[in-house]
Parts: structure tokens; C-alpha cells; sequence
């Protein structure tokens, strides 16, 4: 069975979501957070960084959360969540699978990190300003898909939409996906009425 390691609102929320919308059997076990578990030998051998999400499946060992919802989706899909393989919808899905870490999820966790090493919390205003202004701009993107269509790729609900659903999770959090953004508001508001996302968001 899969085990995906955990801590309440990281990104081991998409895979869960995409476990929970496959309905493939999975557990959970929710780690020790702390700096010292993180440094561990213990934790080092699923996470080489010490970061959060890894998971297992037999005798694999997986990091990184879009690899690890891919290998779910590859493994135990069965075509679903995921466009035809050569198409050009499963062309888009990669590009938006990969936006929601690599462009829009890396001005937000810049914003951690500036609060994690400010000394005595004496934050740099115009870099706080400046992470918030490069997410907002990561949204006027998925503004002007979400205006005209439900999804991120053809109008049809996929790993792209969870990749993104995580992100724009973030986003809510830091006070940045506001009004400004109406088409984005609705579709995130769509997202979280689905079931499988309410447990991923509130799992550990």
C-alpha cells in the first residue's frame, strides 16, 4: 500500500487528493516536523533535502509531490485525471502541472523562507511586496483560462487543476488570491467543494 508522508498543509496535500480521487488505498503517517527528525539519517533516507512530502510503495521510495501524484496517476490511473498521452491537452496538462511548483509556487515559498531568516523577525517589506506582486502575476494566468473554461486543460477536471488547487491554497493563505481576481476565486471555490480535496486539506 502507499504510505505518503505528511504534515498538515504541505504538499503531500495533492497526493492525497489525487489518491482520494482515484479512490486507490493509501495511508498516512504524519511526521515529526521538527528540525531535529528532519536532519535524521531516518528521515534523510526517504527526503535527501529534509523536506515534506516523500512517499513509499513497495519497495519504492519517492520526493518531490508532482512526481510522486504522476507516479499515481501512471501507476494506478488508468487513464484518468490526465489527458491521451501525445495529445496536445496532455502537452498543456505537463505545462500547468509543472507552473504550480516551478513559477507559482516559488514566490510564496520565498515569502517563508524571508520570514523563517529575517533576523528578529525584521521583515523586508519590499521583498514580502515584491514575492506577492510575481504570485499575482502567476494568477492573472490561470485568470485568463478560468474565465472562459471550468479547468486548467480542456475543460475537464485534471492533475493539472490539483497541482494548481494546492497552490492557489497557498495563495489564500497569504492574503494574495483576493477579488481581483474573480474567475480564479470561483474556480478555487469549485475546487474545494470537491470531497477529495477536504481530505487532503484537513489530513494530519
Amino acid at each position: 500500500m502507499l504510505t505518503i508522508y505528511h504534515v498538515k498543509g504541505t504538499r503531500s496535500v495533492r497526493v492525497i487528493w489525487v489518491c482520494e480521487e482515484l479512490n486507490v488505498p493509501y495511508q498516512v503517517e504524519v511526521i515529526d516536523f521538527s528540525p531535529e527528525y528532519r536532519a535524521s539519517a531516518e528521515w534523510r533516507a526517504k527526503s535527501p533535502t529534509g523536506k515534506v512530502p516523500a512517499m513509499t510503495d513497495g519497495d519504492l521510495t519517492m520526493f518531490e509531490s508532482g512526481a510522486m501524484a504522476e507516479y499515481v496517476l501512471d501507476r494506478y490511473g488508468y487513464g484518468k485525471l490526465q489527458p491521451s498521452p501525445g495529445t496536445l491537452a496532455a502537452a498543456h496538462c505537463r505545462q500547468w502541472c509543472w507552473f504550480a511548483e516551478a513559477t507559482f509556487a516559488r514566490p510564496l515559498g520565498e515569502i517563508v523562507n524571508h520570514r523563517r531568516v529575517a533576523p528578529n523577525g525584521e521583515l523586508v517589506d519590499f521583498v514580502i511586496e515584491d514575492c506577492k506582486a510575481r504570485a499575482r502575476t502567476c494568477i492573472d494566468a490561470i485568470e485568463g483560462v478560468v474565465a472562459t473554461s471550468p479547468y486548467l486543460v480542456g475543460g475537464t477536471f485534471s492533475l493539472a487543476d490539483i497541482m494548481n488547487g494546492y497552490t492557489l491554497m497557498l495563495a489564500d493563505n497569504f492574503g494574495v488570491l483576493t477579488d481581483d481576481h474573480p474567475h480564479t476565486m470561483e474556480y478555487y471555490r469549485r475546487l474545494g467543494e470537491r470531497p477529495a480535496f477536504q481530505v487532503a486539506r484537513e489530513a494530519g
